[in-house]
């Protein structure tokens, strides 16, 4: 595959799973059943200020990217576009999806929301265009700290959860079934999408993104 191609395939990937990242957290959001760490936290802010889960999203991943200045992380193209891309996509999804009460749709909503996400975070990550801020910020203190990234990962999403629930995010089943289960799922995913390396890299590319974090945007 020329350099030209391969760069065209990891710009589509990239873009491709960012804006089914936002989709799939929409579809949990719809389900109702229990949200993914950051989104408990983005949904409990949504409620305090009035402001949509997707603009919360943004400013959030905005803020949380100033706290790489001191971690010396240096972000992609992947990590800049992290931000805006998946608010939008998931303030979109909202919007267009019709609101479901049934527990016989909302069940299926949840488990194709989980999928999806899976699906989506094997794209971007393997684009390789940087990680996400979230993504960043628990790699930067795993460095400075020589704690493990397992560690540094269960501890901020330990207190992002507890902070999001205590303003009215919303924890069940789903955010059990989506931490059991979106490491074995962006595993394959990963495989599945992943693009051979090219000798020569592009500018646009942020360096090292440890695939064993298997973290999310």
């Amino acid at each position: 595959m020329s350099t030209q191609r391969r760069l065209g395939r990891r710009l589509i990937q990239l873009y491709a799973g960012l804006v089914l990242y936002g989709a799939s957290s929409a579809l949990l959001v719809e389900a109702g059943l229990g949200l993914e760490p950051w989104n408990v936290l983005h949904q409990g802010l949504a409620e305090l200020t009035g402001l949509t889960i997707g603009v919360v999203s943004i400013i959030v991943g905005a803020a949380v990217l100033l706290l790489w200045i001191p971690l010396r992380q240096r972000p992609g193209l992947g990590t800049v576009s992290n931000v805006f891309v998946i608010g939008v996509a998931m303030d979109g999804t909202l919007a267009a999806v019709p609101e479901v009460h049934a527990l016989a749709v909302r069940i299926p909503l949840l488990v194709a929301g989980i999928v999806l996400n899976g699906a989506a975070t094997g794209l971007y990550i393997a684009a390789r265009f940087g990680p996400g801020p979230r993504d960043g910020l628990m790699t930067g203190l795993h460095r400075r700290t020589g704690r493990s990234i397992r560690l540094m990962r269960t501890a901020v999403e330990i207190a992002v959860v507890a902070t999001g629930f205590l303003l009215g995010g919303t924890i069940g089943v789903g955010t059990v079934l989506y931490a059991v289960s979106i490491g074995p799922l962006a595993q394959v995913f990963l495989r599945l999408f992943d693009v051979p390396s090219a000798s020569d890299r592009s500018t646009v590319v942020a360096g090292g993104q440890p695939r064993r974090a298997i973290l999310r945007p």
